[in-house]
């Protein structure tokens, strides 16, 4: 096994993981469930942090997208009210929530885990 296998390999495990926690949060808010994300990106940060300085960064991004994107469809009604068929909702916040995570870690997390969490999940009760 290469290095980049053991670092896909390492991806899944914690996609996995990050699976389990949402499915632990289908009562809780926006916040509170950003803040159980944010709080086990911290947990894990060296990871984090080395993925997406390496070029295991475009598997990441595109596992992370197609996990977010999935965790979106089970929140958001796209078949009635204002988000009708507007998968293109889903996919902007999908991406405005990679592209954040990212920027969190690449910024060395400027904010720690429950500013994140607020600020995140007031955007997505806002706009959800």
């Amino acid at each position: 096994m290469d290095k980049y296998d053991l670092l896909d390999k390492i991806t899944e495990e914690h996609i996995k993981e990050l699976r389990k926690l949402c499915e632990s949060t289908t009562e809780m808010n926006y916040i509170d469930t950003e803040l159980l994300l944010f709080e086990y990106f911290e947990r894990n940060y060296l990871f984090f942090s080395a993925i997406l300085a390496s070029k295991g960064a475009v598997y990441f991004r595109t596992r992370f997208l197609e996990f977010v994107l999935e965790e979106l469809k089970n929140e958001v009604d796209i078949k009635e009210g204002e988000n009708h068929g507007e998968d293109v909702t889903n996919q902007f916040f999908g991406a405005a929530i990679v592209g954040i995570v990212e920027w969190w870690f690449k910024n060395g997390k400027p904010y720690p885990p429950h500013v994140m969490a607020q600020r995140v999940g007031i955007l997505l009760e806002r706009n959800l």
